[in-house]
């Protein structure tokens, strides 16, 4: 069982863990062990999460979300297997903890008319400043 929140936890049969090699460093291991971890959870059909976490979770997981609906992190940042896997877990558990925070609301707000003035007369300035950059010098 992966503890999320209080309220949400998922379980280990709905984790799908894979390990395949892993690129970069890694010395005689790297052509032998396949310690990086590939994390697949399917959230479409997932009954662990509730339908608005799922929805943000989607939304969140960007290009790491496939079609069918599952989420898949790739974790090769350690040399080991265990490391590998403690971190996939853990950025797992970041992702859905970021899709039950619901977004705030935005308030439209209109700018006060002192600000609308700020802004007009700044730009009066700057064009003037530019208007004296650019005249001709009288000869007298």
């Amino acid at each position: 069982m992966l503890r999320v929140t209080d309220s949400i936890s998922i379980p280990e049969v709905e984790i799908e863990e894979h390990f395949v090699r892993a690129s970069g460093p890694g010395g005689q291991n790297v052509n032998k062990l396949s310690t990086a971890v590939e994390l697949r959870f399917d959230v479409a059909a997932s009954e662990s999460l509730p339908p608005p976490v799922r929805d943000r979770l989607r939304k969140i997981a960007g290009r790491r979300m496939t079609k069918e609906g599952v989420l898949v992190i790739r974790a090769e940042r350690h040399r080991t297997q265990e490391l590998n896997r403690a971190d996939a877990r853990e950025r797992l558990i970041a992702l859905v903890r970021r899709a039950t925070m619901q977004p705030k609301r935005r308030i439209p707000t209109r700018p006060t008319k002192a600000s609308r003035e700020r802004r007009l007369e700044s730009k009066v300035r700057r064009g003037e400043i530019k208007r004296q950059r650019s005249a001709k010098p009288t000869l007298d």
